[in-house]
């Protein structure tokens, strides 16, 4: 993020802080608050109605159907036939729903099983008669730039391939600088690859053949690949069963090529039931999960990158993104969120900003990376206030290791809610979150015990603005935390205040001094 504490990332006359006036307090952004999108696949029929803060996701409503609208496609030049009930059925119930909720037209697109299927546009017809629906069918090259701008919108700096499979295609695309650049769509959907003609040996080599006129067309230069598609997230919730991973958050979960590679043939050699049984993966889902994974294998093996990310945004939020002015698309999705968050459940909105300011000393000079953390803290420290008091520390872990959350890898959240831990519990041991904990290095862990106790702290001090109380100073080298105390801040500062300076200097391994006004 473009954020450190030099506000290097404000805007020309911006005097808010370094990550511009909230969104929320901006009409133009109000207007978004509430955007319904329909994305009718080849294999599932969703439903999204996001709300909230408009450059970070909140998903007031989502609801999907295994409709299978593309399964035969290729055999009979027609949509199923009891998938196109099941699709009609959902897209009715969505109808009914947006009228029940209040909101305006649905924004509804159709993609490879609409376009390719001879009876596509009878159904279109059929759709828009009975529902009011109007679908837009989208060719290949705009699903994958609508899946692009879905993983922007989750990934403001992503840099790489998005790969988008659906039932009957799967759609490549280039995202760097924050733009959508070559775009091609390919017939390797599961759907397609079950009539390839011929045994394995002849399925391997189309597979092959494809991913090759891919990689002329788009390049091989991409150090990472996102991975969007429900095919692909239920490889990466395998993954994590298979290694044993303690997070089961699959936004942002990252694997490398070689664990990948295992995790493949781990799935080749596995009874598919069981592995269902395992991971709650639905049946229609896990079925084409064995095709998806020879197209994954053949993916990595050409484009050989760095990493594999799994992304849960694609192009029902890259139809959000679509809605987006420029402006608003460069800021901050976790800001924001936890900006909603502060403003919506906080007992004081707008105190995590003071707090911020009052704690940031102790940390100086900040990588923009640690900067954003130390803020969203600030904003989230308090929105669990109404959990009883013996489980507000385990609320503010699970609420943000958990939450649906943008720019937020795994690691960072781990932080994020081992620093909300601490801002209501001093002590982490023997708590059930001890696996997460892994995640993190040692340094890291430190890092958010501090910035836990500076919050439990500062939060506590006074209940308007710390800094009005006192100024914080880190003095390393002479092994000291100063508080500054100011008249006001003499009389605030009590029993429990001092404990807890104390705890905090503790945590920083230096001694706490305390200077009284003169």
């Amino acid at each position: 993020m473009n954020a450190t504490s030099q506000s290097p990332g404000a805007a020309a006359g911006d005097e808010w802080d370094p990550f511009g006036k909230p969104l929320f307090d901006d009409p133009s952004a109000r207007a978004l608050s509430r955007v319904g999108v329909v994305d009718v696949g080849s294999n599932s029929v969703r439903m999204v109605v996001f709300d909230g803060a408009a450059r970070s996701p909140a998903y007031f409503y989502n609801e999907k159907v295994m409709a299978g609208l593309g399964q035969g496609l290729a055999e009979t030049g027609r949509l199923n036939p009891r998938g196109r009930e099941r699709a009609f059925a959902a897209l009715k119930r969505f109808s009914a729903l947006a009228q029940g909720m209040g909101i305006g037209p649905l924004t509804c697109v159709a993609t490879a099983a609409v376009r390719e299927a001879e009876d596509g546009p009878e159904f279109q017809r059929l759709v828009e008669r009975e529902t009011g629906l109007k679908l837009h069918v989208i060719d290949g090259p705009e699903e994958a730039r609508l899946s692009a701008q879905g993983v922007l919108l989750g990934w403001p700096e992503a840099a790489g391939l998005i790969c988008d499979i659906g039932g009957n295609s799967m759609e490549l695309a280039e995202i760097r600088d924050g733009r959508v650049w070559r775009r091609v769509t390919s017939p390797l959907g599961p759907f397609r690859l079950q009539q390839v003609k011929g045994g394995r040996k002849e399925l391997l080599a189309h597979i092959k053949s494809v991913v090759a006129e891919l990689a002329r067309a788009v390049g091989t230069e991409h150090e990472r690949i996102y991975l969007v598609g429900g095919s692909w997230r239920a490889i990466g919730r395998l993954d994590m069963e298979r290694a044993g991973y303690p997070l089961m958050v699959l936004h942002e979960y990252r694997m490398e090529p070689e664990g990948l590679f295992k995790t493949l043939e781990w799935i080749e050699k596995s009874d598919l039931a069981e592995l269902r049984a395992r991971t709650g993966i639905s049946a229609a889902r896990i079925e084409l999960v064995p095709l998806a994974s020879l197209v994954l294998r053949e993916l990595v093996e050409t484009f050989a990158p760095k990493e594999i990310d799994v992304s849960s945004y694609g192009i029902r939020e890259g139809l959000l993104y679509e809605q987006m002015p420029e402006r608003l698309r460069r800021r901050d999705p976790l800001i924001e969120a936890c900006r909603h968050s502060e403003r919506a459940m906080a007992r004081i909105p707008g105190f995590g900003k003071k707090l911020h300011a009052f704690i940031q000393p102790i940390f100086g000079e900040t990588p923009p990376e640690l900067y954003r953390l130390i803020r969203a803290a600030c904003l989230l420290h308090d929105t669990t206030w109404r959990t009883h008091p013996d489980y507000r520390a385990e609320a503010c872990f699970d609420n943000v290791t958990r939450a649906n959350l943008a720019a937020l890898s795994h690691p960072e959240r781990v932080f994020l809610g081992l620093a909300l831990l601490h801002r209501y519990k001093n002590s982490r041991a023997g708590s059930r979150f001890e696996p997460l904990f892994t995640l993190l290095t040692a340094e890291q862990i430190q890092r958010a015990e501090v910035l836990g106790k500076a919050m439990r702290f500062g939060a506590m001090f006074t209940i308007g603005d710390p800094q009005d109380a006192g100024q914080l100073e880190l003095k390393a080298k002479k092994g000291v935390l100063e508080l500054k105390l100011t008249k006001k801040g003499a009389g605030l500062f009590g029993e429990v205040a001092e404990s807890r300076f104390a705890s905090l200097a503790s945590a920083l391994k230096v001694a706490p001094k305390v200077i009284l006004p003169e």
